[in-house]
């Protein structure tokens, strides 16, 4: 099979009367979306656990198995020992990137530069560091089952064409298409066909999304949620891709994604909104149960940290040691949380957010 040369951006002929009957649902449940996002008080606090759910989620996708409890629970206790201990490293290192990739966009806007330096950190220390981490790709690849190439179902441009094709891509994003739905499904699918780095592209490809649609201003937060789709819907997301260096099938891959936005954003306003209603709910309960001037500082830290440690409770809330061994006391003893492993001797006691948990699924 030979390398595929992917169509330069943008797209000259693309039939948008096959999937324009699905523009304007997907762009509503966005618009949705992010009209909650602006009606909540602190949306990065709020929606902590979604975030890092997505994080799981895309990695899950490349292979990784720890799940989102196992997570926090390393998190909250990181001497602990696990044997998922690389998989929960490649899934903070997700986090870390995207927090890298919004401040980016600030410094050096949506370039080249930050995806590389995305792929920099989301490939440190992990699976992968060795393969030109934040660097384009210096060898052919090919993708499939087996080692041989001539098996491969895909193979990706020559190395030296990536750069290229970065550019064109780079310049894309600075580009206004009709519609930036159909706009973020044409560059996701183009990044993912450049292949432009030895490993990681699938990630990279994804942190994108949230990051694109915050750069056109299409979301006033950095949060979009698409990964639970692609990997209840895996084999699909891989076949509509390859429909694209198969067939040039560009309308049938803009369908599903802008499906999948509808979808998602759907599942994704329920469960903002459920986790909107219970703050709000034990922001009551907890001025209640504490009496206390730290009650905010507390119910805040608890929707970041739905599992942890009272000594990372005391750390970072930055509430007085009493005040917060006081305040945990009473949140025990209310039903707002629960210990799920005692301390003893220097080990502190581990404590879960188990309402805010069962939402996040």
């Amino acid at each position: 099979m030979n390398p595929y040369t992917p169509q330069q951006l943008p797209l000259k002929k693309l039939n948008w009367e096959s999937f324009v009957h699905l523009i304007g649902k997907a762009n509503a449940e966005v618009a949705r979306f992010d009209g909650l996002l602006q009606s909540m008080p602190n949306p990065a606090v709020l929606l902590s656990p979604l975030s890092t759910q997505e994080a799981v989620l895309s990695s899950k996708i490349e292979g990784t198995r720890a799940t989102l409890q196992e997570v926090l629970e390393f998190e909250a206790d990181p001497k602990k020992e696990t044997e998922k201990y690389h998989d929960i490293q490649e899934i903070l290192n997700y986090r870390k990137a995207m927090s890298y990739a919004i401040k980016g966009l600030d410094d050096i806007s949506l370039t080249t530069r930050l995806i590389r330096g995305i792929h920099n950190i989301l490939l440190d220390s992990v699976r992968g560091k060795d393969k030109y981490r934040g660097d384009f790709r210096r060898i052919q690849v090919h993708i499939g089952k087996s080692n041989k190439i001539e098996e491969a179902i895909y193979v990706p441009p020559l190395c030296k064409e990536v750069p290229g094709l970065m550019s064109n891509l780079e310049k894309y994003f600075h580009f206004d298409e009709k519609d930036y739905l159909v706009q973020l499904a044409i560059v996701h699918a183009q990044f993912e066909i450049i292949h432009p780095f030895e490993d990681g592209n699938g990630r990279v490809g994804r942190i994108l999304m949230p990051i694109f649609l915050y750069f056109k201003k299409v979301l006033s937060s950095p949060m979009f949620y698409l990964s639970a789709y692609f990997e209840s819907h895996r084999e699909e997301y891989y076949q509509k891709l390859l429909g694209i260096s198969k067939d040039n099938d560009w309308e049938s891959w803009i369908e599903y994604f802008l499906n999948a936005v509808t979808i998602q954003s759907k599942e994704n306003i329920s469960k903002a909104k459920a986790i909107h209603q219970l703050y709000d709910i034990k922001k009551e309960k907890i001025v209640e149960l504490t009496h206390s001037q730290f009650a905010i500082k507390a119910l805040d830290f608890l929707f970041c940290n739905p599992i942890f440690t009272s000594s990372q409770f005391v750390k970072d809330s930055k509430i007085p040691k009493a005040s917060a061994s006081r305040i945990l006391n009473s949140l025990d003893s209310g039903g707002v949380i629960k210990v799920i492993q005692k301390g003893i001797g220097s080990r502190p006691t581990t404590y879960i957010f188990t309402k805010l948990l069962n939402i996040v699924g």
